[in-house]
Order: structure tokens, then C-alpha cells, then sequence
């Protein structure tokens, strides 16, 4: 199953220093891992098989065999796929292939460590809500955009400020039984973090849409929402980010108009109708 490289690299800082040890073996020495017993491990590693049989279980695998079989996996699955760094001299049609491959890769990770129970979860907030706050910015500002502009065509009441003075008050404003979500990739952003630690304090339910791991968004969001993507090209026009965020807010968008169909058609219908005027008719 792919993801198991990638799911080692974004818990490291949270180990312990053995398990530490183990972590930064694998992640370097990846190719090695399916030949190696775990006698040899604990060696290579200069730990102890104790360690490594405490570092599966902090991993989530069986044993060590499985760990070592999915690991193999995921090895396999990476070397054979194309991993989407784009070069200078790269000509277009690789440049189209690269980014594409890319983009569709984050999303068939995503899928694989998105929770629906967690999905589930925020959907029923998100359905009950009274009030709707999405936070983000930069490029995850404009994944925010996105979702007002979908949740208001349902007339769902809600935001999407880029001023963070803005944020900051309506986050305050916020109570129970509103609902805010906080958007960042790398679960860092301070200006994000504190407004959603705002919105929690105040009553809201919090939700992020973050990388896996532990980050500080996490530690102030009762929902979790882990994403997946590869940002090595180009890192700050953060694009394969941005696509996963917004394929996870179609995903919510498209459960909430599912289950609050009979109510939300009209408002569909309306809204429709509103822009049709500012279209050109041939």
C-alpha cells in the first residue's frame, strides 16, 4: 500500500530517539529493508530488537514482517512511479505529464489515509451548523474561496475572509454550534492555528485539512482531515496541496448537498438562474 514511506517521514519529530533511530534507517536506506531480519535491523539501526517491535506497534503494523513487506511495497510503487519533479529543460509535453501524474497521485493518496469516520464527522457538523468559517492563506486562502463559493449556492451561511483582522474577529464571534476550518497544508501556518484555537475557545467545532501528522492545527481541531501531496516542485506555488484541498472540499461539499438534497435544490435552482444572466448566449 503505498503511503508507508511517506506516513514514517511525517511522524519522525514526534518519535522517540530509538524509534528515532529505526525511522531514519528505513527512510535512507529503503531498498535494504526486505533482506534484512531484525536482528540485522537493530544492528544497522545501533538499536535493539525490542525497539524495533516497539516501533511497528507505534506504526500500526503486526509485526515486524509486515512492516517490512509494506514498506517493500510502497519502495516498489515509488520507484516505478514518476514522481513529478519538473526540470528547466523539461520540454512541454513532459512538463504537461509530470504535473499531471503528480496531481492525480496526491489525490489517489489522499484517499488512502483520509478517515471517512473522520469524513462522516465533519460532514454532520458541517450539515448542522448554524454558522460556517473557512480559514486559510496563501494558496490555501483561495482553497477557502472555493468553499464559500460552493456552501453559499446551498445557502449555507458562511465566510472566507483573506484579512486576517477579519478572521481573528469573526472567529471570536463564533459559539457553539458553528463550525470553523481551518485549511494548511503543512499544519504550521500561525496565522491559521490561531485563529481555529480562537474558533474553539469561543465554542466552535474545529475542523483542519492538513498533512498527516501531528502539527499544530491538529492540537486544536476536534476533526482531522489528513491529506497527501508531493511539494518538491516548485514548492511555493504549493499546487498538488492546493488540489488534494479542494478534492476534500468537493468531497464534503458533495455529502452535505447529498443529505440536505429535498432542501438545498432550490437554492441550487436559484443561484443558477442568478448568473445565467451574466453569461454570453450564442
Amino acid at each position: 500500500m503505498p503511503g508507508d514511506i511517506d506516513k514514517i517521514k511525517s511522524l519522525i519529530n514526534n518519535m522517540k530517539p530509538s524509534e528515532r533511530k529505526i525511522a531514519e534507517y528505513i527512510i535512507n536506506n529503503t531498498e535494504k529493508i526486505s533482506d534484512l531480519s531484525i536482528v540485522e535491523l537493530a544492528k544497522e539501526s545501533n538499536t535493539s530488537e525490542a525497539s524495533i517491535v516497539r516501533f511497528c506497534k507505534t506504526m500500526g503494523y503486526k509485526g515486524y514482517q509486515d512492516m517490512k513487506i509494506k514498506i517493500s511495497v510502497d519502495f516498489t510503487y515509488k520507484a516505478k512511479s514518476i514522481q513529478g519533479f519538473v526540470n528547466a529543460d523539461d520540454s512541454v509535453e513532459m512538463i504537461i505529464s509530470k504535473i499531471s501524474k503528480n496531481n492525480m497521485q496526491s489525490i489517489e493518496k489522499t484517499m488512502n489515509i483520509l478517515d471517512k469516520n473522520d469524513v462522516e464527522r465533519a460532514a454532520e457538523a458541517l450539515i448542522n451548523a448554524r454558522k460556517i468559517n473557512f480559514y486559510g492563506v496563501g494558496a490555501s486562502a483561495i482553497v477557502a474561496q472555493d468553499a464559500m463559493q460552493k456552501f453559499t449556492r446551498i445557502n449555507e451561511f458562511c465566510t472566507a475572509y483573506n484579512d486576517i483582522h477579519l478572521q481573528l474577529a469573526s472567529a471570536s464571534n463564533l459559539t457553539n454550534g458553528d463550525v470553523a476550518v481551518g485549511i494548511s497544508y503543512s499544519g504550521r501556518t500561525s496565522d491559521t492555528v490561531d485563529v481555529l484555537k480562537i474558533a474553539k475557545n469561543a465554542g466552535a467545532t474545529t475542523i483542519c485539512i492538513t498533512k498527516f501528522g501531528n502539527s499544530p492545527i491538529t492540537e486544536v481541531s476536534d476533526i482531522k482531515l489528513f491529506i497527501y501531496s508531493t511539494e518538491a516542485i516548485f514548492r511555493s506555488a504549493a499546487m498538488a496541496s492546493r488540489i488534494v484541498q479542494m478534492n476534500v472540499i468537493d468531497i464534503l461539499f458533495s455529502i452535505v448537498a447529498c443529505r440536505k438534497y429535498d432542501k438545498i435544490i432550490k437554492y441550487l435552482e436559484n443561484t443558477s438562474e442568478a448568473v445565467s444572466s451574466h453569461k454570453y448566449i450564442r
